[in-house]
């Protein structure tokens, strides 16, 4: 049975390495990026893994691309089993040294990217009464973080759209809706966010120096023990690929024994979300 699977994000790292599993695992894969030019190292890990890969351009911060790839791969393959909603961006920085831009482009990239692409696949996978949207989001949607509550509050979004979407679309429609949520990764997306802050000024020189000297510090120290908190891509990826084959999918899941204790504060209680979704069926619907 042919399995559409449409990823953003690709570029490089975790979208990669998903497109990538996705593809050995069968599925006809779309793997999506802004910028076409960037697609060398993916045509390379294809031809390695031996797989075909459909490499499309989509720029989640642009809903006439998103709509026009989308409804493109729709009109070739007649259906879209799996969306993965992976492309995003890191974004340090103090809400007082962030310009009006940067507050946007940070919730555009995070937020608006997924609710895009997430709307264009909606009424094909309606019309079939299946499918599965799985949603990269962060510890840090579960958790808000030292000089990262730009990128946080677009990860709380991202939860709470998740969230809401499974409590009415899954049991009415069949579509089933997931937030993987990874703690660090080791991959070119933490390395950019601690360049952003020497090349465009992001490291303040006020008083808040000293609080970001040491949270960086951490934050290399954290890079430093891998194996215990960072991730490699391929481990988080294989977290996804286990979601998308599941029948009844988590409502949310972190992927590593780190994450879970990380956020065990705010999930003890429901880790995968399950409780939360019945108790929003019985009192709400």
């Amino acid at each position: 049975m042919k399995k559409v699977a449409i990823v953003t994000g690709t570029s490089t790292g975790l979208g990669a390495s998903v497109a990538i599993k996705l593809a050995q695992q069968g599925y006809v894969t779309y793997a999506t990026m802004r910028n076409l030019t960037k697609s060398a190292v993916l045509e390379e890990l294809a031809k390695t893994a031996n797989v075909t890969l459909n490499i499309t351009q989509l720029d989640v911060e642009s809903s006439e691309s998103v709509n026009s790839a989308i409804a493109s791969i729709i009109a070739d393959e007649g259906q879209v089993d799996l969306l993965v909603n992976n492309a995003g961006a890191g974004f340090v920085k103090t809400t007082e040294h962030a310009s009006e831009e940067e507050i946007e482009w940070v919730t555009d990239v995070n937020y608006h990217g997924v609710v895009r692409c997430t709307k264009a696949v909606l009424g094909a996978m309606r019309e079939r009464q299946s499918g599965h949207v799985i949603n990269v989001t962060s510890v840090g949607g579960l958790v808000g973080q030292p000089f990262n509550e730009l990128y946080c509050a677009a990860k709380f979004a991202v939860e709470g759209y998740t969230e809401s979407l499974a409590s009415y679309v899954t049991p009415s429609f069949g579509i089933k809706f997931t937030a993987v949520e990874p703690g660090g990764i080791a991959s070119e997306f933490a390395n950019s966010v601690l360049k952003q802050l020497t090349s465009t000024g992001g490291m303040p020189e006020d008083q808040y120096k000293p609080i970001l000297e040491n949270y960086i510090a951490g934050a290399q120290s954290r890079a430093a023990q891998q194996g215990d908190v960072y991730q490699t891509a391929d481990q988080v990826a294989d977290v996804i690929i286990d979601c998308a084959n599941m029948d009844s999918p988590p409502v949310r899941t972190r992927t590593s024994a780190w994450g879970e204790e990380f956020t065990s504060l705010k999930t003890q209680a429901d880790p995968d979300g399950s409780k939360l979704q019945a108790k929003i069926s019985s009192q709400l619907i």
